[in-house]
C-alpha cells in the first residue's frame, strides 16, 4: 500500500514536472527582439513598442495613423526593419517621410512591410521551395516583392533590387507574425 502510494506520487510529480517543462518550453519559444521579451498574446503593435531596435517604426507607423491597423485582428505577416535598416537610407528620407504632407508615401512604405496572411518562416521556404528558388509576395501596399533563401535564410528583394535578410524568424504575435529585416523594403515606383 505504501509503494502504491510512493509510486502514484512518483508518476504525478512526473507528469506535473513534464507538464510545466511543455508549458515553460511554449512560453519560451518566442525569440526576444530589441532586448524585449514578444508575447503571443499580444499583437504588433503592442510588442513591438517594447523592442529598441525598432523605435524608428513605431514612430513611423504612429505617423502613418497605421496603429489601429496593425492592431486590428489580422492576419498578417510584417517584415520589420530595425533602427539601423532605416539609418541605412540615404541621410534626411526618415525625416522626410514622417513629415504630415509625405503621410501617402510613407504609408505606402510601410504597408509594402505587410502580407495579409500568417506566414511563418516553414511555410515561405516550402512555397521558395516549390517555386523553384523564388516565391513572388504581394503585400497590403500593393507591392509585388521576391521571397528567396539562401544559406538557409529568407531574403525578400523589393522593387528596386534590394534585398532584406530575415534576421529573427518567426515572431508570433496575437495576430500574425513578425520577421525581423535588416533592409527597408522599398517599391519599385
Amino acid at each position: 500500500m505504501i509503494t502504491n502510494k510512493i509510486r502514484t506520487h512518483f508518476i504525478t510529480t512526473a507528469i506535473l514536472a513534464g507538464t510545466l517543462a511543455v508549458s515553460g518550453a511554449a512560453f519560451a519559444k518566442n525569440p526576444m527582439v530589441g532586448g524585449a521579451a514578444m508575447y503571443e498574446s499580444k499583437n504588433i503593435v503592442e510588442n513591438a513598442v517594447n523592442s529598441k531596435d525598432h523605435t524608428t517604426l513605431v514612430a513611423a507607423v504612429k505617423a502613418a495613423g497605421l496603429v489601429d491597423t496593425l492592431s486590428g485582428e489580422g492576419p498578417f505577416t510584417v517584415f520589420a526593419p530595425t533602427n539601423d535598416a532605416f539609418a541605412a537610407l540615404p541621410e534626411g528620407t526618415v525625416e522626410t517621410l514622417l513629415k504630415p504632407e509625405n503621410k501617402d508615401m510613407l504609408t505606402k512604405i510601410l504597408t509594402c512591410h505587410v502580407v495579409a496572411a500568417d506566414a511563418m518562416s516553414s511555410a515561405i521556404n516550402k512555397m521558395v521551395a516549390d517555386d523553384g528558388g523564388a516565391h513572388p509576395v504581394k503585400t497590403v501596399g500593393g507591392c509585388e516583392f521576391t521571397a528567396m533563401t539562401k544559406d538557409g535564410k529568407i531574403m525578400i528583394e523589393d522593387g528596386k533590387g534590394n534585398v532584406a535578410t530575415v534576421t529573427i524568424a518567426d515572431v508570433e504575435q496575437s495576430n500574425g507574425v513578425i520577421h525581423v529585416i535588416d533592409t527597408v523594403l522599398l517599391p519599385a515606383s
